[in-house]
């Protein structure tokens, strides 16, 4: 079926769906739109598809994006419930987020693919460090800073967002839990830039991989119906299911656990994000 043996296809789809499952957790205890799980999952599927190593990462990280819109939008409400989001901070990043955003996706029309990874590596790597080894008293200041740096910070966030392939949540909790915000407000909070980033990040990136489609005719999984651009449209499907029914159960997980454990947890997934990613450019 579209050019794919229908075993591999069997375990492609087994596969997409639990990937599904522990990215929609995941985006819900952690804040994040799970990016930085589907990633290296998608990343390690379309090279069993024999996907061209210049176009897989950035395929990824499209078909990533395009995975969080759902994902984001189900955490976001599940969060906001709780009465945990910040609404005035997301107000602020809001058009700063969308230009990063925007900047990031051309930036992904002509940056080779261990751009993309350096990016993970150095980004997840020192968020990592953070959650695991700081202190209460390593802050930048006690109450959010001014606007002009908030919407300096918006605008590398969706920057950093669209060439990673995530929500944000790694970057918004960094930047919020240095200026004393309480980690379970700065996931809460994450999790709706989530939504700012993904919707015009996905659609970047079937833009920016568009023209190079007719570059890979012999590629099935970058072949219409199978992809747009660089979103690939089987893992879009395949994801959203699973990622949309375990989303609201990782967000009551979040509020179950302590501050401590909570930042334990996040920084050693971070860390087997950095270190997958590092091996890789090795």
């Amino acid at each position: 079926m579209f050019g794919i043996p229908l075993f591999d296809l069997a375990w492609l789809i087994v596969a997409l769906l639990a990937a599904g499952a522990i990215t929609g957790l995941l985006a819900g205890v952690f804040g994040v739109g799970g990016g930085a799980v589907a990633v290296p999952i998608l990343y390690e599927l379309f090279r069993i598809l024999e996907v061209p190593d210049e176009i897989r990462m950035p395929l990824c990280v499209g078909t990533s994006l395009a995975i969080i819109v759902p994902t984001s939008i189900r955490s976001f409400k599940a969060h906001h419930a709780k009465g945990a989001v910040d609404m005035s901070i997301l107000k602020v990043w809001a058009t700063p987020v969308v230009l990063g955003v925007a900047v990031g996706s051309v930036i992904a029309r002509y940056a080779p693919a261990d751009l993309f990874k350096g990016v993970f590596v150095v980004v997840a790597g020192f968020s990592a460090i953070r959650l695991l080894f700081g202190k209460d008293t390593w802050r930048l200041g006690l109450d959010m800073p001014s606007k002009p740096i908030m919407v300096a910070y918006g605008w590398l966030i969706g920057i950093l967002s669209a060439l990673m392939g995530i929500g944000g949540g790694q970057l918004s909790n960094l930047f919020m839990t240095f200026y004393n915000r309480p980690i379970h407000q700065a996931i809460a909070t994450s999790s709706g830039l989530g939504i700012l980033i993904s919707i015009p990040g996905a659609l970047g990136y079937i833009y920016a991989g568009w023209p190079h489609m007719a570059d890979y005719p012999n590629v099935t999984a970058f072949q219409l119906p199978l992809a747009l651009g660089y979103v690939s449209v089987l893992g879009f499907i395949l994801f959203i299911p699973t990622s949309v029914w375990m989303a609201p159960i990782g967000a009551r997980l979040a509020h179950r656990l302590s501050k401590r454990r909570l930042e334990v947890a996040f920084g050693i997934f971070l860390l087997l994000v950095c270190a997958r990613f590092a091996a890789s450019l090795l």
